[in-house]
């Protein structure tokens, strides 16, 4: 049994601990409410962008055919993976790559050729411990997420995507839902498809719209796409942000609760062992006492 000392020290210790748990929890807070304002608003725009492009392409389908939109045989992927940067935030990075890497050795059985970019130095870490190659020049956008970075990545994706480097782009990181919840989400980035969009536009329209396009829609396809295609990355980054500060909240609670779950029961203990030592104190008088008399 540990000494009383022994006990003390270790009750110190772990409520020093939990100052440090609970100030990252507050740190946490703070950030997760400006990421969740900030990307809320951001993925409202891509929404009503999404919205306006299947509204106005929907009357001229055929002008829909681009660099972007082509469907081609996948023999060749390339997937941008999101983790973070930091670690203390629970299983959020080990999911991340869970999910990548039964998609690559998924990909290896059908023989199809995978190109790495990750987004963050712990994704970043596990494929380097894999032995597997990758792309550097992106691993820290999402420290601080910026519309530049998101640009500079988007222009990597489709380069590669256009180029026919490769045949398909995806994106793996989570989507966050609530506080408590963040979805481990597998998009497909490139080729851009509206086929379902307008498949449930078609179904839910009493009435298609006869829309006149100016500029052509040839025009609004070329501008429009590649705006679409690099909000589409900002408001990944931004997700995965939120997402971030979520999980290590939520972590750093659960480490507070087991901080206090475990000085209650060495609290319990040190009262144990100190009143059993009062105890054999006051039964080592009596024997004294006893023995002299």
């Amino acid at each position: 049994m540990a000494s009383l000392k022994e006990i003390k020290i270790r009750i110190a210790s772990i409520r020093s601990t939990q100052k440090i748990t609970a100030a990252m929890k507050m740190v946490s807070s703070a950030k997760l409410h400006h990421a969740q304002a900030q990307t809320e608003h951001t993925l409202t725009y891509a929404g009503k962008l999404s919205a306006i492009l299947n509204g106005l392409l929907s009357a001229e389908p055929d002008e829909t055919d681009s660099p972007y939109t082509a469907q081609r045989e996948a023999r060749r992927v390339a997937i941008a993976a999101f983790s973070s940067s930091t670690g203390l935030c629970g299983v959020f990075n080990a999911n991340v790559w869970k999910e990548l890497s039964a998609k690559i050795q998924g990909y290896k059985d059908q023989g199809i050729e995978v190109r790495l970019l990750p987004v963050g130095k712990k994704i970043a870490d596990e494929i380097r411990k894999a032995g597997l190659p990758y792309e550097t020049d992106f691993i820290t956008i999402g420290e601080k997420p910026s519309y530049e970075s998101a640009v500079a990545l988007a222009k990597r994706l489709m380069a590669l995507f256009t180029t026919g480097e490769v045949d398909r782009v995806e994106l793996l990181y989570h989507h966050f839902k609530n506080t408590a919840t963040q979805i481990l989400t597998d998009k497909v980035y490139l080729p851009l498809s509206f086929q379902e969009e307008n498949r449930k536009t078609d179904e839910t329209a009493e009435a298609s719209t006869d829309y006149i396009l100016e500029p052509s829609g040839y025009d609004l396809r070329d501008r429009l796409f590649p705006k679409l295609l690099d909000l589409t990355i900002y408001t990944t980054l931004l997700d995965t942000s939120t997402s971030e500060h979520a999980a290590r909240m939520m972590a750093m609670q659960t480490a507070n609760d087991n901080a206090n779950d475990l000085i209650q029961d060495l609290t319990l203990q040190y009262n144990k062992t100190r009143q059993q030592a009062i105890t054999n104190e006051l039964l080592d008088i009596m024997g004294g006492a006893s023995a002299s008399s």
